[in-house]
This record gives structure tokens, sequence and C-alpha cells, in this order.
């Protein structure tokens, strides 16, 4: 009887802690979605990319921003829940039914295994290739909303390899006394007409020129000519935003066969100059810690939160040990947030803050274990 007992207090437990938990996580993620959204407008207004390149591209981000926010998410649902059952004096019904502090605190363990199984799968695979799929509509984005950035009197360079310059700009998108640089080619060129129109629909992106001058600059030598009507193909050139793949953006696959084979064995033939070199070793080092290592912190949260079941809400010091407890889960946070950029070439540096989280948490584990042990209903103090 009391054990079935104790297994509907434990799946209460978890139903409450589960729905804060996924609750709250989605809320402020949405709330920093919204946030980061706003920043990446810079897409449409500097850029020139689509509507539709910008929305794809800003929803992929939800996924990271879920990964980052899951630790503190996690710690606050939590402490939050615990507190409350405290308040509520539902935690009494665990001991009252015969449920040790210990055995809770083991509930818990369980508990954040699930969370870090979450967190792990969403950091190695989704994130990645949330990340890799947003690269990818920027890569193939057209520039759209190149009409909008062409104003007058105003330097334009959100083409790549080439600058555009004009004095006056009718409603029809015509404009008057142009000039324009190109450097895509080995020599570059500059371009003036007195008049000029851009086409700018799905199957035609170009700039139509008339009345002007052809200046090709090469080297040492000088070409110039006179035109009449001439064109200039948009579809030639790209936008200037980063279509390169991060380190951010890579399977787990790729970095660790990168930092096994040509940093650790030293293996020179798997040297990539964009994508495996000395100096992204750091950086993929750092990237693998985040994706690996940094998940193991759930354990320590969960049982920093765990010394709350020591103090009883009769204990005069609750409040002090419960603002103790919640500064002591952010400053873990903080400490898995900045563990990353603690890492160096050095390997005994990266073992050690591996195994950092793992040491630490056995260390709560530990004191957890024996304070337990000393009252099997409450601790005070």
């Amino acid at each position: 009887m009391f054990k079935f007992n104790q297994k509907l207090i434990f799946n209460k437990f978890f139903i409450d802690s589960t729905y804060f938990f996924f609750t709250l996580t989605i809320s402020i993620s949405l709330i920093v979605w919204v946030i980061q959204a706003v920043n990446f407008l810079d897409f449409v207004v500097e850029d020139g990319h689509g509507l539709e390149v910008y929305f794809k591209y800003t929803l992929l981000n939800l996924p990271k921003i879920i990964s980052r926010l899951i630790p503190f998410v996690f710690f606050i649902s939590l402490f939050y829940i615990i507190n409350q059952y405290e308040d509520s004096n539902e935690l009494k019904i665990f001991w009252l039914t015969g449920i040790s502090k210990i055995q809770f605190i083991n509930f818990i363990i369980c508990y954040a295994f699930i969370i870090f199984i979450i967190l792990l799968s969403v950091s190695l695979y989704l994130v990645p290739a949330s990340q890799d799929k947003a690269r990818s509509y920027v890569k193939s984005s057209k520039i759209e909303f190149f009409p909008s950035l062409i104003n007058e009197k105003r330097f334009v360079d959100t083409v790549d390899k080439l600058t555009i310059f004009i004095e006056k700009k009718n409603y029809d998108n015509s404009y008057e006394n142009i000039y324009l640089k190109d450097t895509s080619q080995n020599n570059s060129k500059i371009i003036y007409a007195k008049k000029g129109k851009l086409i700018n629909n799905i199957n035609e992106r170009y700039i139509a020129l008339y009345d002007g001058k052809l200046i090709t600059i090469n080297k040492n030598n000088i070409t110039t000519f006179n035109f009449e009507t001439t064109t200039l193909n948009l579809n030639n050139y790209f936008t200037k935003s980063i279509t390169l793949n991060k380190i951010q953006e890579r399977s787990i696959s790729s970095l660790l066969f990168c930092y096994y084979e040509f940093h650790l064995l030293k293996k020179k033939e798997y040297f990539d100059p964009t994508l495996c070199n000395d100096p992204a070793i750091k950086e993929i080092e750092a990237e693998i810690f985040k994706r690996t290592i940094k998940p193991l912190y759930i354990f320590l949260l969960a049982l920093n939160v765990c010394f709350l079941l020591l103090y009883s809400k009769e204990n005069f010091l609750i409040y002090k040990k419960r603002i103790i407890i919640f500064f002591v889960g952010f400053t873990i946070i903080i400490l898995s947030e900045i563990s990353s950029s603690l890492l160096t070439k050095n390997i005994l540096s990266t073992v050690i803050m591996s195994i950092l989280p793992i040491v630490l948490s056995i260390i709560s584990y530990l004191i957890l274990f024996l304070k337990s042990k000393k009252n099997n209903y409450v601790i005070r103090i």
C-alpha cells in the first residue's frame, strides 16, 4: 500500500515539475526568439534577403535558443517546485509515507538524467542540423529586396564585390547619374551612366545602363570606351552575408574526426584550409565541449537544488538557505557557460575541465547522502 502511494506521489512531483519546466521553456524561448528575430531584421534591411529567408532563418534558430535555456529553466523549475511543496507541506507527505531523503534525491537524479538526454540530443544533433539548414537558406537566397537598398547619394555594397552610388532615384526604379565599381574579376571596372533602370523579378535581375562610360583597370593598363546601352547582370553577384558553414553548424562526427585525427594523432593529411586547421582547433575543442560535457552540469544543478530538502520551512534560516542555494545554482550555470572558454590546447586542462562537473556532482551527492542520514524526517539546524 505504501509503495503504491509512494509511486503516486513521485508521479505527481514528476508531472508538476515537467509541466512547469516545459511551460517555462516555451515561454522564455519565444520571448528570446522574438527579440532575436528583431535583431535579424538586418537580413532584410541591410543584406537584402527576402522575408521568406528571414522567417526560415529565424525559426531555425529556435533549437539553439532552447538548448541554451534548458539548464537555467531546469534549475528554476526544480527550485520553484521543491520550495512550493515545502511551503504547502506536501514534502511531509513524502516523509510520512516512508520515503527517505536519499530516495527523493535519487529520484531527482533520475529526473535530471531525462533532461540530460534531451539536452544532449538537442545539442548534438538538432542544433547543428537546424543551423546548417538555416545557412543553406542564406546560401541559396536571391537578393529580393535589393531595390529598397539603393538610396540617393549613398554607397551601397550589399552585393559582394560590387559598389553602387546614384545621385537621383525615381519612383519607377530608374536612376540618374549612376556610378558602379565591379571587382568580381581579376580586373576592376568602373562604370558611369547618365541613366539606368533596375529589373528585379523572378526570372531576371540586372541593371540596364544608358549613355555612359566603362573604365577597365587591369594591372597597369587602363581601357576606356563609351556605350549607349549595356546591362549588368546581378545574378553573377552574391550577398555579403556569411555563407560558409561555421563550426557551430557542423556535425559532431566531423568535429570529432578533425580533432582526433588532425590534432591528437597529428595526421597532417587531414588538414583542410576551411574545415580542419590549427587556428580552428581551439574553437572545435570548445564546440565539442559545449555539446558533450556542458550538459553534465544538469546533474550538478539538480543536486544543488536537493540541498533544499535538508531544511524545513520552520527553520528560521530557511530563506537565507534558499538564497544561498539559488546563488550557488546561478554560479554553476555561469561556470558551465565559461568553462569552454577556459580550455587550452593543453590536454591536461581539457581533461580537468571535462571531469569537473562529474567530480563536483559526486562530492555533492556524498554530502547530501551523509546529511540526509542524520534524520529520516527533516534536518533542522
